[in-house]
């Protein structure tokens, strides 16, 4: 699966996702892009999933009729991310193309 990490995603999250190939903003030059211009982009450029920690995207964007899955996390802290990864894993792996889904973090292991 092709997956986008948003600004504010933490990169090394991307080795957690094993088998999946992973850019971010700034590798892809988007990162003055914000909201349906990063959806735009990503969507255009082939990719499966945008994961991002921005809550209110999927409020402010459409996402019915798009290719692109959206997986919102509840917190992009990379300490408690790296030691809870299981249900971002699932969530990317279950997404299908116009899907969101958001991801509660367990935070009380940080």
């Amino acid at each position: 699966m092709k997956v986008f990490f948003d600004h504010n995603i933490p990169r090394k999250l991307r080795r957690l996702l094993k088998g999946h190939y992973v850019s971010i903003a700034l590798e892809m030059n988007w990162t003055t892009l914000r909201n349906g211009d990063l959806l735009r982009a990503a969507e255009d450029a082939g990719y499966d999933v945008m994961v991002t920690a921005d809550q209110d995207l999927s409020y402010q964007q459409n996402l019915s009729g798009r290719r692109l899955a959206l997986v919102v996390l509840d917190t992009n802290n990379w300490n408690i991310l790296q030691h809870n990864s299981a249900p971002i894993v699932s969530a990317v792996e279950a997404s299908s193309p116009g899907s969101f889904q958001f991801v509660t973090v367990d935070q009380a292991g940080e």
